[in-house]
This record gives C-alpha cells, structure tokens and sequence, in this order.
C-alpha cells in the first residue's frame, strides 16, 4: 500500500523499524521479532541500512522477503552513502520489481570512525536530490524523510535545518518520521516551526525506549544521539541493574508515546533494534488505557 494511502486511513499510526540481520542468528531472531509484531497491525514497517550503506544488500534481500512473505506495508531505507546514482537506480529497480511502494530517503550517516559525510563522486549530495531523482523515474514509490527534534547536529542553524527539510518536502516526500528524542516538548516545538516554515506533510514520532545503561551511553555517543531528561537520566543511574533500566525505559516511553497519542500525533514510529519485548509492553499499556480512558501520569511535565 501507498505510504499516503496508509496516512490517510484513521490513525494514530504504529509502525516498526528493523535492521538486516547479520549472521543467520540473527535472521532467526529477527523473524521471531517480526511474527511476535505482527498481531499489533504495524501500518508499516522499515528496513535500515548500517552506517555507510554498508548493509545495502542484506537490506534488500529482507525487504524483497519481507513484501514477498508477509502482509505487511514495507519501507525500504535508500541513502546517498556510498553509491552512485546508477547503483540506487538499479536498486531502485529491484524494489519495483519486487512491488515494494515505499521508500525512507536519507543521505545517510559515515562509516564508523569517519568524522565527515563525503558524497560519492557519482552520486547525489543530498537527501532532496534522491527524492527529487525517485519522483521523477519511479513516481509510484511513497516517500519519507527524516526529520530531527533536536536539532541534526551537522546543522547548528535551526533555521537552515528547516530549509533543508522544506527542500525534501517540496521535492516530494510524503511524510517524515522523526529521530528518536525522549522529551515530548521537542517533537511539539518542532512540528510547529514546521507548520511556520509551511511544511505540511504528516510528522511521525520517533521513540526507543532506554533499555540498559550501556544502551543510554552508546545513544549519548551517536552522532544523532539524543538529549537525556534529567528525570529519566536520574532513574537510570539509580537503577540496580539493567532488567530495572528496562523496566525504567520502557514506562518512560509509554508515558512518551500515551502523551503523543493525547496530542493527536499522525504517528509512532517504533525503533525496536530488532527486539520485541519493549514494543509490546509499550502497546499493551498504551492500548489499555486507550480502550478504558484511564488518566496517566507523565513524567514529562515533572523535567
């Protein structure tokens, strides 16, 4: 199904993202992860690159199995790192041919250990060129955009960062989908500096829930790694072991995505890292108070 057919429907909207599995262990994991999911209805589900574009083919093979084996409404992640346009044509190619409709559009994120992004000689610079070269040779693909609550840290210029998102925006994306961020007053202020910049495309959240302390470092340490609440960062340090931060992690999130929903948020989009378990707490205890009206407490308010 069309990405803006799926918007269109009632939401809110839950969809999924997943990694390409290494190693034929973690195809089976992830599989698991999958039919675990399944029952919640995702209205989609993405498929990552690694860092670099360095997961290319093993995105396309679980992409093309994933729309070849299962029901489900698949977004296939296309970045500039590392390939040239030929290269994304043909890619682009197989995707069509394999009836996937959809398409995450990103420049990407350098190999680990390079500080710098650096265009391939043959290929696009910026994630509005590939939306613009999609649209023009494959007009049937649904497009989506990253955006970034806190702000992307190559751009220190708020108001550029929207130029920037306004240009793939007007270059064709149909909606955009958020980095993760763990304070809900960033996703707000964000989509309204959207609204004034005339950026009118659905916005989709982004959550992953904090589930060990070595987790929360490493989402400190990335180049889009996000801001810790002090709330959230103090429960954590104080926790006595790492089922306690996931535990943690996981109400944290729930309180997140229960306040999004109150807002009216077109969608949340679940960083699962390939596991199942905090995607379906969160959905069990969002879904209950949905279906029974229950009030919620939120520790946002409290940061």
């Amino acid at each position: 199904m069309h990405i803006a057919e799926v918007l269109r429907q009632p939401g809110p909207h839950f969809s999924f993202e997943f990694f390409p599995p290494k190693t034929p262990e973690g195809a089976e994991q992830l599989f698991q992860t999958i039919r675990d999911l399944v029952p919640l209805r995702p209205s989609f589900v993405s498929v990552t690159y690694g860092a670099g574009g360095s997961t290319r083919e093993l995105t396309r093979d679980l992409v093309i199995r994933l729309q070849r084996e299962t029901q489900l409404t698949v977004v296939a992640h296309i970045t500039a790192i590392g390939a040239s346009r030929a290269e994304i044509h043909r890619l682009l190619e197989d995707y069509a041919q394999a009836g996937v409709q959809n398409l995450m559009v990103l420049r990407g994120d350098p190999p680990r250990g390079v500080a710098n992004f650096t265009p391939h000689p043959e290929g696009f610079k910026y994630a509005a060129e590939i939306v613009a070269y999609v649209k023009k040779h494959f007009p049937h693909f649904g497009i989506g955009v990253a955006g970034f609550p806190e702000g992307h840290p190559e751009t220190p210029n708020r108001l550029k960062e929207l130029e920037y998102l306004k240009a793939k925006v007007d270059s064709g994306a149909d909606y955009i989908c958020t980095q993760l961020f763990f304070d809900n007053r960033d996703f707000y202020d964000f989509c309204e500096r959207c609204e004034i910049v005339g950026i009118r495309v659905p916005i989709i959240a982004g959550i992953m829930p904090i589930t060990s302390k070595q987790g929360m470092i490493r989402m400190a340490e990335l180049a889009l790694g996000s801001r810790i609440p002090a709330p959230l960062l103090r429960a954590v340090l104080q926790a006595q072991d790492d089922s306690a931060v996931e535990a943690i992690g996981i109400h944290w999130a729930t309180q997140q995505v229960f306040d999004l929903l109150e807002h009216n948020v077109a969608g949340v989009h679940f960083y699962t890292l390939n596991r199942s378990k905090p995607t379906l707490k969160i959905y069990e205890v969002v879904g209950w108070r949905r279906a029974n009206g229950a009030p919620a407490s939120s520790p946002l308010n409290n940061s």
